[in-house]
């Protein structure tokens, strides 16, 4: 089929497939940093029941914490991913439009095509 294509239906089908593509991985990386927003409401719940001892991890390794330190990165960290979910947000709406617009271009082609 791809060969009784003209160019310029070739060149949309690559097109909606390129943006289809960029729009699952921008979904996966936005569901990713959904999971570590949970883990982090997740361990401030835990810090909040806390008594004594706080241990974080940092990279493979536990260390030693205080309270107020780890609730500190806690919140910074969550800032920085609400961001990143925000900007996120932001590209997936432009990629679905985009692909909307391809896919009504690559429709009209295959019209065209007959």
């Amino acid at each position: 089929m791809a060969n009784r294509m003209s160019p310029d239906t070739q060149k949309l089908l690559l097109e909606y497939e390129n943006v289809e593509k960029q729009l699952q991985v921008l979904i996966l990386q936005k569901h990713q940093i959904q999971l570590q927003l949970n883990e982090i409401k997740l361990a401030e719940e835990e810090i909040k029941k806390a008594e004594g001892e706080i241990y974080k991890s940092v990279g493979s390794v536990m260390v030693k914490s205080t309270k107020q330190s780890a609730e500190t990165d806690l919140k910074e960290r969550k800032e920085m991913l609400e961001m990143r979910m925000g900007s996120i947000g932001k590209q997936e709406e432009k990629l679905r439009e985009r692909l909307t617009g391809s896919q009504k271009k690559l429709q009209d082609e295959m019209k065209k095509a007959g």
